[in-house]
């Protein structure tokens, strides 16, 4: 290879419930007895970590060795792992909290209700520096493209169109009810324009904190404003096929390899007709966009406003990125991104199940009994091959 990859890791959250798509929480109980699970504030999901790890396959691995621990302590419960990022047969109505004396967890309960319980995957991508780019003058380059480019990571990975039995009028309802937090943020300049902002926030109480920052992209680190490593795509819904999961990770790290190499043509700062303001509106618009149509939504390019349909702007950016991919190594991981393209992602394959006359039940029972047998087949494969498996 040519060029390292870059460090990545993920934050998975996943409902638990039974087989037939009804929600049970227990995460506080999961935590308590699995190591490396975490709670949410409301019992009926929790999250995982993955290390940070530049390899893909290791990646799968990282992946796939939680849940499947999870899975075994579930099943002695008759539980399992529930697809989809709402509550999709769940009461949206009551908030069941994890720790009822975190006063945290009470806070979030009476500003923002069950708007808050979704599962999601956020994808944390380290861009330090590389090409010549100073580490900061890097990251906050990377932000701005992947902000602009949100949109088309949520219509791959759209999984959210059922909120409480019903079909809702989004492909990714949690994306549409979510508390964005602020309800504004700028397209950062660079990391000063960043720090002074997060102050500015935080002394008028639009803020709690330094990670209350909930919108599609953010910059992370340990010390947050100051000392930052990486950036955080917070905006996909929970994408349960890892293999789909590692294709959309690793076209928007192909994205982030293609700036660093020419900013002048990738950073919208620098290669967009818009100023700053207008772009920071674009891709808000975008992202709400994608959240109710996905791949079949109308986006306005950021390079010059222009409508393009999100299907048609990934299928150019994949074939602009095909010889980067082939020379990182990266074609058999982003494969499977043609066949969502072709095929829809997992909201779309959902609403035309539903129409053709299925139940949201027998809808959500069929994902949980595929996600099984996957995930058991990948790791079979990982360990019939003794390495990489699948992407090797």
């Amino acid at each position: 290879m040519s060029a390292p990859l870059l460090l990545k890791g993920f934050e998975v959250e996943l409902y638990t419930g039974r087989a037939d798509g009804t929600v049970v929480g227990c995460s506080a109980e999961a935590a308590a007895a699995l190591e490396g699970f975490v709670t949410e504030p409301d019992c009926r999901n929790l999250e995982y970590i993955t290390p940070p790890d530049a390899d893909y396959a290791r990646q799968l691995q990282l992946l796939l060795e939680p849940r499947q621990r999870l899975r075994r302590w579930l099943a002695s419960r008759q539980l399992t792992l529930l697809p989809g990022s709402t509550l999709s047969l769940g009461d949206s109505q009551r908030f069941e909290r994890s720790d009822p004396a975190n006063p945290y967890h009470g806070y979030i309960e009476a500003t923002y209700g069950t708007k808050v319980v979704t599962a999601s995957v956020h994808i944390n991508l380290g861009l330090t520096a590389g090409h010549g780019l100073e580490p900061m003058t890097s990251l906050f380059a990377g932000l701005r493209l992947m902000r602009c480019e949100a949109s088309l990571l949520l219509a791959l990975s759209a999984s959210s169109p059922f909120l409480d039995g019903v079909v809702t009028a989004a492909h990714s309802q949690r994306w549409l009810q979510f508390p964005l937090t602020p309800a504004e943020v700028p397209l950062f300049l660079d990391h000063q324009h960043y720090i002074d902002w997060m102050g500015e926030q935080l002394a008028l109480g639009t803020m709690q904190n330094v990670r209350h920052l909930w919108t599609s992209v953010r910059p992370n680190g340990d010390n947050r404003p100051h000392d930052l490593n990486r950036l955080e795509i917070r905006i996909c819904d929970l994408v349960t096929d890892p293999l789909v999961l590692l294709a959309i990770t690793a076209f928007a790290e192909l994205r982030l390899q293609k700036l660093m190499r020419e900013p002048e043509r990738y950073d919208p700062l620098q290669a967009s007709r818009l100023d700053p303001s207008q772009l920071a509106a674009l891709a808000d618009a975008n992202d709400r966009a994608a959240a109710r149509s996905s791949l079949d939504a109308t986006l306005m390019h950021w390079r010059n406003g222009a409508p393009i349909q999100a299907r048609d702007w990934l299928a150019q950016e994949l074939a602009d990125l095909a010889p980067l991919a082939q020379e990182l190594g990266l074609t058999r991981v982003l494969a499977p991104l043609q066949g969502v393209l072709g095929q829809g992602n997992q909201a779309m394959s959902w609403l035309a199940g539903h129409q053709a006359g299925l139940s949201i039940p027998t809808l959500l029972n069929q994902t949980v009994e595929a996600m099984a047998s996957q995930e058991a087949e990948l790791l079979e494969a990982i360990a019939t091959d003794g390495g990489p498996g699948p992407l090797g």
